[in-house]
């Protein structure tokens, strides 16, 4: 058995998994409420429903959605019914479903078929570096370096999320692998979402041995952000030449925080301050003059005077504000106010034109499953300090509640009687 466990939110307990999987990203689909592993009735289970389990396991597109238990019968409870997912979902828990009853038997339980990632990188620094290694037929195996160049290593490093590269590996660099040699004669164009989806010889045919297995150097997310408050507001660091350094902040800007933002995955930028502002870092400097369009995937990607060529000291350290976190307080785990942390400070959010809507996406965000209402007036309690959001008016299907229209910076017209708050269906 293949047991996949990816996603999990302590917020209200919940996994999703693939169980009896041929690879890492089929199987069937269970969830991990109340206590129990969970199976889903297959009842209309169709492909915008595997689409969202997919996505939300990292998993790529959905292949298949089979039904009556294709992959074995689950036991214990049944989650939900009659599962309607549009396929735009962040979570199989924001689709419409019964609400936990059901007319099913394990004889109907759903399964999904991802095109799945199916791909690692061994034996390197980090998890963008190192040898290649893919999952077929429930097992890892290598890739021979014949013909190996730098359009194959391009598709791999998209594959894993780890930027564009411009160096390859061959001749076992990384050390021999072992077990089957998956593909030999790799032919990517460099377009392909998939490294299985370039030519190459057939699965499990070839004519190496583990000293040509191929290996790949992606530049990854080498990013952080340090002493701000939370993992989204802080001080810029980039890795490189293995050593963390820091980034001046001569002509920094928000189209640089925005890429900074947009590859730690926190959402958009609120801020770019100057001058230290989280504190200095040490050395060494490794960018100056950083010039992004904003539309950049990484930072490194930016012009800039090349890694080390600089004029600053650390009194010009860049820093970075994302919006992008949310938490919920005063309640239970799955019934709370709102607030969301915006220039490293934690606030609430007015409850002026709250609605389910927007209680929605903060369930969904928090991966806390439907929301059941939509509370004003401080019901669970006033807060303190700023009103960071008013007049929120999220359609329902975006995946942040900062991706909504709302008027924002702390602009607003409430004060702590209006907070906003929510009930979500939760555990």
């Amino acid at each position: 058995m293949i047991l996949k466990c990816i996603y999990f939110l302590p917020h209200c307990q919940m996994f999703l998994i693939f169980f009896n999987s041929y690879d890492l990203c089929s199987g069937r689909v269970e969830v991990y409420q109340i206590g129990h592993w969970q199976t889903v009735c297959n009842d209309i289970w169709d492909l915008n429903d595997s689409a969202v389990a997919c996505r939300q396991l990292g998993c790529g597109r959905a292949v298949s959605a089979p039904e009556r238990a294709y992959f074995g019968q689950g036991s214990g409870p049944i989650w939900q019914d009659d599962v309607g997912c549009s396929g735009s979902e962040c979570s199989i828990t924001q689709c419409p479903h019964t609400g936990g009853t059901h007319d099913c038997h394990h004889g109907n339980d759903a399964g999904v078929i991802c095109s799945g990632k199916g791909i690692r990188l061994v034996n390197g620094k980090d998890r963008c570096s190192g040898r290649v290694e893919i999952y077929y037929s429930g097992q890892w195996g290598t890739v021979c370096d014949d013909s190996w160049d730098i359009k194959d290593a391009e598709v791999v490093c998209r594959q894993l999320d780890c930027g564009v590269t411009n160096q390859v590996r061959s001749s076992g660099q990384y050390g021999p692998g072992s077990g089957t040699i998956w593909l030999d004669d790799v032919a990517c164009t460099g377009s392909e979402r998939h490294l299985t989806e370039c030519p190459h010889r057939g699965f499990g045919i070839h004519n190496c041995h583990h000293s040509e297995d191929a290996g790949v150097v992606c530049p990854g997310k080498r990013v952080r952000l340090v002493d701000g408050k939370g993992r989204c507001s802080g001080r810029v660091e980039i890795y490189h030449s293995g050593q963390w350094g820091t980034v001046c902040d001569d002509d920094w800007d928000m189209n640089d925080a925005a890429v900074v933002c947009g590859q730690l995955g926190c959402g958009s930028a609120v801020g770019a301050p100057l001058g230290a502002h989280f504190g200095q870092g040490s050395e060494p400097t490794w960018l100056d003059n950083v010039n992004c369009s904003g539309s950049e995937s990484y930072l490194s990607e930016c012009s800039h005077r090349s890694f080390g060529v600089e004029d600053c000291n650390h009194g010009e350290d860049a820093g970075v504000f994302c919006l992008s976190e949310i938490r919920l307080v005063n309640g239970t785990s799955h019934c709370c106010g709102v607030e969301i942390l915006y220039k490293g400070q934690w606030g609430r959010v007015c409850g002026q034109k709250w609605d389910v809507n927007n209680a929605n996406v903060v369930c969904g965000q928090l991966g806390c499953g439907r929301a059941v209402s939509a509370q004003k007036r401080t019901y669970f309690g006033q807060g303190s300090g700023p009103i960071w959001q008013d007049d929120v008016g999220c359609s329902g299907s975006v995946c942040s509640i900062t991706q909504c229209p709302h008027t924002g910076g702390g602009t607003h017209d409430c004060n702590h009687s209006n907070d906003a708050g929510v009930i979500c269906s939760g555990k």
